[in-house]
């Protein structure tokens, strides 16, 4: 094998590793609840440059944000099944070359909100870099089982984000969809923390998986999952959606809810739960729900 050969090996490795720390898989569910609500702000089509502008932004403050995190918890990762893996922990990249690409990523996605988009997205797009990092990894992760749920506002800002770029301001749709991926967080993530309770428990993260029984994170997961479709329903009057995003938030939620309902029922009853099935329906939901969102402002009807 040729020294060029080795370098290029070793560049595309490098590259990869830090791909990796932004956590692309996170990113694309962002970015899922950004664009649709573009589209609801504008009530219809958006000016394409401003969508792909916004979506550049926020791909690198959510990668900022995920970068921030990775750095701030490579202690405890080191530990988990999970995270075993992740570039931090394998040497790939160091601590030091972590923390300037993620002030990189910060300063560079603000900016050029900043400028491609207008002053407000720019804010909400470096507060939710704050809150991510600052609210949840640095105080809430390690200290309560409260943690996801607060910890999760992070979340919420794409919308946000979204709506401002097109607008310059925030009205009642983008609060209502902001709290819907807030009351959505919780019942998305805790599965996880049931299913990777042990690695948790391990480096003494308090996730509700580790404080709470099954039954009782279930029923939690439960009381979350409606609260969520109720809130998805408040959008029908509120933005005046029309019959495919009623019908999607009607039938996407009624599922939703059943599969919590099946999580909860199977820890009551001591059979083996299954929480990466309510998991990955969570993550299939939302993205029902925010294609609906950005579809029906597109129809007559």
């Amino acid at each position: 094998m040729s020294d060029q050969t080795v370098v290029k090996k070793s560049i595309g490795r490098t590259v990869k590793a830090y791909v990796a720390l932004t956590k692309p898989r996170v990113l694309e569910l962002l970015l899922v609840s950004t664009v649709p609500v573009m589209f609801l702000a504008q009530g219809g089509l958006p000016d394409l440059w401003l969508v792909l502008a916004t979506v550049i932004g926020g791909s690198l403050s959510a990668g900022s944000a995920a970068a921030f995190n990775m750095y701030l918890d490579r202690d405890i990762d080191a530990h988990m099944h999970r995270t075993e893996n992740r570039p931090l922990v394998t040497g790939e990249i160091t601590p030091r070359g972590a923390l300037i690409f993620s002030w990189t990523l910060a300063v560079v996605s603000t900016v050029w909100l900043w400028f491609t988009t207008n002053w407000l997205a720019a804010t909400l797009s470096a507060t939710a870099i704050f809150f991510y990092v600052v609210i949840y990894t640095m105080i809430l992760k390690r200290r309560t089982e409260q943690n996801i749920i607060w910890g999760g506002i992070a979340g919420c800002f794409p919308v946000l984000i979204g709506w401002a770029a097109v607008t310059e301001s925030l009205d009642w749709p983008a609060f209502i969809l902001f709290a819907l991926i807030f009351l959505w967080t919780p019942p998305h993530y805790w599965p996880l923390s049931m299913k990777y309770k042990d690695d948790y428990e391990d480096v003494d993260v308090p996730m509700l998986g580790v404080t709470r029984n099954a039954s009782q994170v279930g029923l939690q997961v439960i009381l979350y999952a409606w609260a969520t479709v109720a809130c998805s329903l408040l959008l029908i009057p509120i933005a005046n959606m029309g019959l495919v995003y009623g019908v999607s938030a009607a039938v996407f939620g009624g599922w939703f809810i059943y599969e919590s309902h099946r999580l909860y029922n199977q820890a009551v009853r001591g059979n083996e739960a299954r929480p990466m099935r309510v998991f990955h329906a969570s993550i299939t939901y939302l993205t029902l729900i925010f294609v609906a969102v950005a579809v029906d402002p597109l129809l007559p009807f």
